[in-house]
C-alpha cells in the first residue's frame, strides 16, 4: 500500500467537502488502484487527507491524469497558505484499517529517533491495545521516509475514545507505551470528529 498525506488551512470545510464529492463522483471511477481515502477538517480549521493507493505508481497515475490536474488546481484554491504533502511508500496497516465505519479519526505525527524499531513496536503494541482499548477499531501508520510519520487511528466514536483515554494499562503494556513514545518523540495531534471517509464504490 501507498499513502500521501495531505495537509493545510482551508477556511470553509463545507466547500472543501463538496470538492471531494465532486472528485468521489466525477474522477474516482476512473482512479485505478485508489483505495480509498481519510480526510477531514480539524476545529482549528486543518484539513487532513490519507488518501490510499495500491502502490506508488497507481498513484502517480492518477496525478498524472488531465482531469486530476484541473480538479487539484480548483481544490488548491480552498486552502489558506501552503499545502504539505507527505508520500509514503511504506505503510503498516493494523486492525480493520482505514475502516470507513469510524465514527473519530485521530492521526497524528512526529519524528522516531530510531525508524527501524517502529513496526515491531506497532506489531508487540496490536494485541495487548486490542484488549484493552475496544474503542479502537485500526489505524495505519504511514512512513514518510525521512523519519517523520503521519498514523492515524481510527475509533468507534469520540465519546468512547474518550473513555479508553482513561483506562489504566497494566503494568506490561505500560512498560511498551512508554518504549513507544520515547521512540516517537513529541506528537502533534489532529482530530477529525467528523472524519470524511470512502472507498470505490
Amino acid at each position: 500500500m501507498f499513502v500521501q498525506v495531505i495537509q493545510g488551512h482551508v477556511a470553509d470545510a463545507d466547500e472543501l467537502r463538496g470538492s471531494m464529492q465532486r472528485w468521489l463522483m466525477e474522477l474516482a471511477p476512473g482512479a485505478a488502484g485508489w483505495l480509498g481515502s481519510t480526510g477531514g477538517v480539524t476545529a482549528d480549521g486543518t484539513a487532513m487527507f490519507l488518501a490510499r493507493f495500491e502502490s506508488a505508481e497507481a498513484a502517480r497515475r492518477n496525478s498524472d491524469r488531465p482531469e486530476q490536474h484541473q480538479w487539484w488546481m480548483e481544490t488548491s484554491k480552498l486552502f489558506a497558505g501552503d499545502v504539505t504533502f507527505h508520500d509514503c511508500r511504506e505503510v503498516h496497516e493494523w486492525g480493520q484499517g482505514g475502516s470507513d465505519q469510524a465514527g473519530f479519526v485521530q492521526v497524528m505525527q512526529g519524528r522516531y529517533a530510531q525508524p527501524e524499531k517502529a513496526r515491531d513496536q506497532l506489531t508487540r503494541m496490536e494485541e495487548p491495545l486490542r484488549q484493552l482499548r475496544p474503542d479502537v477499531m485500526g489505524g495505519l501508520l504511514c512512513l514518510h521516509g525521512d523519519g517523520g510519520f503521519t498514523e492515524a487511528v481510527y475509533f468507534t466514536s469520540e465519546a468512547e475514545a474518550r473513555i479508553g483515554e482513561q483506562r489504566t494499562p497494566p503494568p506490561e503494556m505500560q512498560a511498551l507505551l512508554e518504549e513507544v513514545r520515547a521512540n516517537e518523540g513529541e506528537l502533534t495531534y489532529y482530530d477529525l470528529t467528523d472524519p470524511w471517509l470512502d472507498s470505490p464504490r
